[in-house]
């Protein structure tokens, strides 16, 4: 078979969410992929898309996509890849690509990571085959929303919450909570606020939905930061609770806090993403606080050698 393959342009961002949202029909059921985060994507300040992204086309058709990307500390270097069903040879002409700009990114010894539902389209033999290794196991839970069924909570005692939509100081404190709160989470990676925006799609961030918890004599103790701009469902993006202060019920407010707010707004339904080895217990927090399984990821690695 005979493909042609280039960059990926801004232009481009209409057939890729098509392709994207393709994909996401066969691997999870439904389309869930919004032209603005491929847009977010492909203006992303840290990928040059001459460079960085491929786009494989089959008889004018775009059938495969990859994209890499190195915000993430040295060595690292992380990427997206999708491909439809039945095309092996766009999917290995891809990963090829993708892994040579990863060694030439990594300048050294390093790592590129992908996540990947649990039953891609991709083949993973030919993961398998190239030395990828499976090395973390993500949920994305979702749970239904009814104003009647998610009330405002009772605020623990002594706790006030507060959104950072009318203070810029807020919004470095929301970072700052999550930089403390994450910190010990796999794959996470400290970044500078503007980097963080960056990395968050944070331009198009509403503050007034990132909320700041606060006790007397602890000072700001957690942050909710949720979004809610997927036409799918509105979606928790990160809870964090500083570590002196988990199994105190915050975590548990602030879900019912979001469940109540996206309710109110006409939501049905809420997602967010967990690793479901969090030392902090958050995949028994979701549960207990009816979140359910929606799919399943896998973060696959392959370790980066300057000879291939």
């Amino acid at each position: 078979m005979t493909f042609t393959v280039r960059p990926a342009g801004p232009g481009d961002a209409a057939d890729v969410c098509a392709l994207l949202n393709a994909v996401d029909l066969i691997e999870i059921g439904r389309p869930e992929t919004d032209l603005g985060t491929v847009e977010a994507d492909l203006h992303h300040p840290d990928v040059d898309l001459a460079t960085d992204s491929w786009l494989a086309f089959e008889g004018g058709r775009l059938v495969a996509y990859a994209m890499v990307w190195a915000d993430s500390g040295p060595g690292r270097v992380d990427g997206d890849h999708y491909v439809l069903p039945g095309h092996p040879e766009a999917a290995l002409l891809l990963l090829e690509r993708m892994e040579g700009r990863a060694r030439e990114m990594a300048g050294g010894p390093g790592v590129l990571r992908l996540q990947l539902n649990v039953k891609p389209t991709l083949d993973l033999s030919l993961l398998t085959g190239r030395g990828y290794r499976t090395i973390r196991h993500y949920q994305v839970m979702t749970r239904s929303l009814t104003t009647a069924g998610d009330p405002p909570p009772s605020v623990p005692a002594g706790l006030t919450l507060r959104h950072c939509a009318d203070d810029e100081a807020d919004r470095h404190r929301a970072h700052a909570l999550i930089e403390e709160t994450f910190a010990e989470h796999f794959g996470h990676a400290d970044r500078p606020y503007e980097a963080w925006l960056d990395h968050i799609d944070g331009r198009r961030l509403d503050w007034s939905l990132v909320w700041i918890a606060s006790l007397p004599g602890h000072g700001d103790v957690a942050v909710l930061l949720t979004r809610d701009d997927r036409a799918s469902m509105g979606w928790f993006h990160h809870i964090g609770v500083r570590k002196e202060l988990r199994g105190r019920g915050i975590g548990g407010f602030l879900l019912r806090h979001g469940f109540a707010v996206y309710a109110s707004r006409g939501r049905d339904t809420v997602g967010l993403g967990v690793d479901t080895r969090n030392e902090t217990g958050a995949l028994a927090l979701y549960e207990a606080h009816g979140m359910r399984l929606h799919y399943a990821v896998d973060t696959w690695e392959l370790a980066l050698h300057s000879q291939g």
